[in-house]
């Protein structure tokens, strides 16, 4: 009865067809995980220099800020590691030293098991120079003394010494977890950088010159005059942010001239104009955006933090008005990018890969705050 037929099992006779078939499910499952996990790629066909710029802008930023987030985790790593060897080196002298004691502890008792440790008073009974017995027993009363101060040393010593090892053991856990920060955002920025390129390259010659000269076009200082093409470059959230700061570049463009450390950090910094710029590198030869402003501020004999969101509390904050040469000028709501400011509405910045440290006007991005270091 048809009801009750067996199911037809697989036809075994076409193994070509069967590993074709297997082939096909496991390039559409590929490609399935792929096109899931992988980055969009937004460059189409027809899409216009504009629009990749667009997007690539995005990137870049976002590679900014895990590069701020890099620079960070490196500081935060590099302070943990010199912590943890100057431990390490401290417990190394004071096993030294615990060793030592040991050892000398050790000989005197050899010595004193040697000479039978008799009863003092049966020594006494039994010398033939009583006075010279008694001078001896105080050097020995003495050295008894020195002993029992060696004994409470060594175990100020081995008390120390596991506090320290401790302490260490603390330091390398901390390490370990920088180093670990560390490498998610070198691969978050590398990943995102990958991605601009591959957008990019998705370009024709002549959409890559397009957008380039877009691109130029956009960091090309203006004089004070210009500061209109700069904000019609912008879009309208970033309109309303420059027009929230209640000033223009021409507005600025009054301020005084640099004196003092506000020079010589301008002048470090115009002496770098045209040097590549490389995440995560503070010179000579390259630099990020962070990483240039601590260096010519650090060529005027001051110290800054590493970061952008830590340089912004490293001096007095001013307000877009009040902006002078040399005050540091921060962009997007993240605090992921710094300028040095030269006046009339110019920075001297390093942008992003592929554009060297130039000047530029600050109205190309978001302004976030500025902060005068001196």
């Amino acid at each position: 009865m048809a009801a009750h037929r067996k199911p037809r099992p697989f036809p075994l006779g076409r193994p070509a067809a069967r590993t074709a078939a297997t082939l096909a499910l496991a390039s559409a499952a590929t490609a399935t995980l792929f096109e899931g996990s992988g980055h969009a790629d937004p460059a189409g066909p027809g899409r216009t220099p504009a629009q990749v710029r667009t997007e690539v802008d995005r990137l870049y930023q976002e590679a900014e800020v895990a590069t701020e987030r890099y620079n960070g985790a490196k500081e935060r790593a590099d302070a943990a590691r010199v912590s943890y060897d100057r431990l390490r080196d401290e417990a190394a002298r004071r096993t030294e030293r615990l060793n030592t004691a040991r050892h000398s502890l050790g000989a005197v008792a050899a010595a004193q098991y040697r000479s039978g440790g008799l009863d003092p008073a049966v020594q006494l009974a039994l010398t033939s120079d009583p006075d010279d017995y008694l001078e001896r027993a105080a050097l020995v009363q003495k050295a008894g003394d020195r002993q029992a101060a060696a004994i409470t040393a060594v175990r100020r010593e081995i008390a120390g010494l596991a506090q320290l090892r401790a302490e260490s053991a603390d330091r390398l856990t901390a390490l370990r977890g920088h180093e670990a920060e560390l490498r998610r955002q070198k691969a978050t920025v590398l990943d995102k950088l990958a991605a601009a390129r591959r957008l990019l390259a998705r370009l024709t010659a002549e959409e890559r010159a397009r957008y380039e000269a877009a691109v130029a076009a956009r960091t090309t200082p203006r004089a004070s005059g210009g500061g209109a093409t700069a904000r019609a470059d912008l879009s309208s959230g970033d309109r309303t942010t420059a027009a929230s700061a209640g000033t223009t570049p021409a507005a600025a463009s009054a301020s005084a001239p640099a004196t003092g450390r506000a020079s010589a950090a301008l002048s470090f910094a115009r002496a770098q104009l045209g040097k590549p710029y490389v995440w995560g590198a503070t010179g000579p030869s390259a630099y990020d955006c962070s990483g240039l402003t601590q260096a010519a501020w650090r060529a005027a004999g001051v110290s800054l933090p590493r970061t952008t969101y830590t340089q912004i509390n490293a001096g007095r904050r001013v307000s877009r008005s009040e902006l002078a040469p040399g005050d540091l000028v921060f962009f997007y709501s993240g605090i992921s990018h710094v300028g040095l400011y030269i006046g009339g509405g110019q920075m001297i910045h390093a942008p992003r890969p592929g554009a060297p440290v130039r000047i530029a006007p600050i109205d190309e991005m978001p302004f976030a705050g500025a902060t005068r270091v001196a």
